[in-house]
C-alpha cells in the first residue's frame, strides 16, 4: 500500500490547583466537564467532531482525548497531533475563565505523558490503515520485535523508583503484559486485536499499536509512524524474510527500556543476542532493500535518513540525541538538575520537572522552552501546526466532515458525524 492513512489518539493528563490550599476545591472530573464546557454545549456526553476533522472526547476515568483526523502524509499527521495539545490548550484557558466566575480559583495543567503519580497509565494509540490480506499471526510475528526495539527513538523517557536504576527510556514499557491483547486498559499487548477499519472491511484492516509512548518531540512522532508505515509496507509486500522473532518480547521490552546505554542484548528465538539498535540496524537495512525496487517519495527518503542517523548516533552515544529524541533530551535536563542542585532522583523538584517537560501549556512547559531557545529538532512550521487547528487535511473524508461541522457551527445545517458516515 503506497498511500496509507494514519491517525493518532492521545489520551491527556490533567492536574487542577487552586491558588489558596484548602480552598474551594474541584475533582478531576468536574474540571474535565469544565474543559468541554465550550463545545459540547447541550450535549450529553462530551464527545465532538472539530472542524480540523479531529475527535474530541472523555476517554475511560478523566482523561481528555484528542484523535487526530486521517492523514495520508505523517508530517502532516505531526502538525495535527500539535494541533490538538493547542486546542486542549485554548480550552483549558476559557475553562479557567468560567470556574473563576463560578468561584473556583486555580490553574488547570495538562499534561502529554503516560503515566499519572501513583503510576497508573494512560495511552498513546497509533493507527495505520493496511491491507486486509496479510496473514495477522504473520503481521504479528514481523511487527512485535520492532514494537519491542523502536522505544530506543520513540520513548518518551521517566523517573523510576529508586532501587531501580534512577530512570527508563519508555513510559509504556513496564505496563505491558501480553504479546498480542484485546484490551487496551487491562492486560495491555504489543500488538492489539482491536479491528475497526472504517473502511471496506473485505479490503482492509486497522492496525490498532498501543504499546507506544505520547510524545512532545515532532521527530520522535515522525520517526515511529513513518518507520511503521514504511515496515508495514514490506510485511503487506511480503518482502521481510528475516525472522526477529524473540524469546520473550514482553521481558525484552522492558530490559531494553531499563538500559539508557542502549546496549542491552536480548535473546532471539534462535539463540542470536541482539541489542535493540542491532535489530533495527536490521530492519532498515531491508527498507534500503525494499525501497530499491518499491515506489518511493521524498517523505520516505526524509523517514529513512533520519532513521539511519539516529541508530548511527545511539550506537555511538545515544546523549548525542539531546535535539530529537523526548528521552534523550529530558534526562540531560534532568541530569544537569540534579547536579546543579544536589538532588537524588526521588526528590520531588526532579519528579516535578520531568512533568514539567510534558506540560502542553507552552508557557508552562520545559519542552516549549526548549524549543522556543531553538534547543529542539522541528519537523513542521508553526504556521503548519496553526492551519491544522482549523482546517482538515486535504485528501482525505476528514475534508468533508470538516466542512460540515463547520455548517454546523455557523447553524446552516443539521447532521450527524461518525469517522465512518455524515448523516443528513
Amino acid at each position: 500500500m503506497n498511500r496509507r492513512i494514519y491517525g493518532l489518539e492521545t489520551e491527556f493528563g490533567i492536574i487542577w490547583t487552586p491558588d489558596v490550599p484548602r480552598r474551594k476545591t474541584l475533582t478531576v472530573q468536574n474540571v474535565v466537564m469544565y474543559l468541554f464546557r465550550e463545545i459540547v454545549a447541550g450535549r450529553m456526553y462530551p464527545d465532538v467532531f472539530l472542524e480540523n476533522g479531529a475527535r474530541f472526547y472523555q476517554d475511560i476515568g478523566c482523561h481528555p482525548e484528542y484523535a487526530t483526523p486521517e492523514c495520508d502524509d505523517v508530517a502532516e499527521l505531526v502538525a495535527h497531533d500539535k494541533a490538538g495539545e493547542r486546542i486542549i490548550t485554548r480550552l483549558a484557558s476559557t475553562a479557567e475563565k468560567r470556574m473563576h466566575n463560578d468561584g473556583f480559583h486555580g490553574k488547570i495543567s495538562i499534561f502529554k505523558n503516560n503515566l499519572d503519580t501513583p503510576g497508573n497509565t494512560y495511552g498513546c494509540h497509533e493507527n495505520y490503515l493496511m491491507e486486509r490480506h496479510v496473514d495477522f499471526r504473520q503481521l504479528a510475528a514481523q511487527l512485535i520485535p520492532f514494537f519491542v526495539t523502536r522505544q530506543v527513538f520513540a520513548g518518551a523517557g521517566k523517573i523510576k523508583p529508586k532501587h531501580r536504576g534512577y530512570y527508563a527510556i519508555s513510559q509504556r514499557a513496564e505496563h505491558i503484559r501480553e504479546e498480542i491483547s484485546i484490551g487496551t486498559t487491562t492486560a495491555r499487548g504489543i500488538i492489539n486485536t482491536r479491528d475497526e477499519p472504517h473502511a471496506d472491511r473485505e479490503k482492509y484492516r486497522r492496525l490498532h499499536v498501543i504499546v507506544g509512548d505520547s510524545n512532545m518531540s515532532e521527530f520522535s512522532t515522525f520517526l515511529k509512524v513513518g518507520t511503521t508505515g514504511i515496515i508495514l509496507r514490506m510485511i503487506e509486500d511480503n518482502f521481510i524474510e528475516q525472522r526477529f522473532a524473540l524469546r520473550d518480547p514482553v521481558k525484552a521490552i522492558r530490559d531494553i527500556s531499563d538500559d539508557i546505554t542502549c546496549k542491552h542484548l536480548i535473546e532471539l528465538q534462535n539463540g542470536k543476542r541482539l541489542s535493540a539498535v542491532q535489530l533495527q540496524w536490521q530492519y532498515l537495512e531491508c527498507a534500503k532493500r525494499y525501497l530499491e525496487q518499491a515506489e518511493s517519495d521524498s517523505t520516505t527518503s526524509q523517514i529513512m535518513a533520519r532513521w539511519e542517523y539516529v541508530l548511527t548516533c545511539l550506537e555511538s552515544d545515544p546523549m548525542q540525541l539531546d535535539r530529537e529524541l523526548d528521552w534523550v533530551i529530558k534526562w540531560k535536563w534532568l541530569q544537569a538538575y540534579l547536579t546543579r542542585h544536589g538532588f537524588d532522583w526521588d526528590a520531588p523538584q526532579v519528579k516535578h520537572l520531568d512533568l514539567k517537560y510534558h506540560n502542553v501549556r507552552r508557557n508552562e512547559s520545559l519542552y516549549y522552552t526548549l524549543e522556543k531557545r531553538d534547543e529542539i529538532e522541528r519537523i513542521v512550521r508553526d504556521e503548519q501546526i496553526q492551519h491544522a487547528e482549523h482546517f482538515p487535511p486535504e485528501r482525505t473524508r476528514a475534508k468533508f466532515r470538516g466542512k460540515f461541522i463547520k455548517k454546523v457551527n455557523e447553524g446552516k445545517v443539521l447532521c450527524g458525524v461518525n469517522w465512518s458516515y455524515i448523516q443528513l
